[in-house]
């Protein structure tokens, strides 16, 4: 039995409570982070981007930078990504975007295509695994 603590971090969702889920949980020194969108950082909800796979990529990376941050967690402690992408042809502008903010990190990737998200504007998600260490 572990007895490390489970800790939950909230983002700016209003969704996270009526879904019963958290932006980030931490048990430890492993991080999960739930599926992120490219949504405005003042919670509004707005999409940011609209129509454009890469900006949309940048705008939900940027979120996931914020929400390892909260929990004490850097980009650099990322080793896994997965990428939902409702267009998968265009699958380079969001490797593009990723490779911006994973390049030298280099994190396990996989990418998806998938019929939709839950709002017609939203044209990716991503979630993230992170450990942090030393190293």
């Amino acid at each position: 039995m572990s007895d490390q603590k489970r800790i939950n971090f909230s983002g700016s969702s209003p969704l996270e409570p009526v879904i019963g889920y958290s932006r980030v949980v931490r048990v430890g020194n492993i991080v999960h982070v739930a599926g992120t969108t490219a949504t405005d950082s003042d919670g509004s909800g707005r999409i940011v981007g609209v129509g454009d796979m890469y900006l949309q990529t940048r705008q939900t990376l940027r979120n996931i930078q914020r929400a390892l941050e909260a929990a004490g967690v850097e980009l650099k402690h990322v080793v896994r990504t997965r990428m939902f992408v409702t267009d998968i042809s265009r699958w380079e502008e969001v490797g593009r975007a990723h490779g911006e903010f994973f390049s030298d990190i280099r994190p396990v990737a996989a990418m998806y295509g998938i019929q939709a998200l839950v709002h017609p504007d939203m044209l990716v998600e991503i979630e993230v695994e992170a450990i942090v260490t030393d190293a």
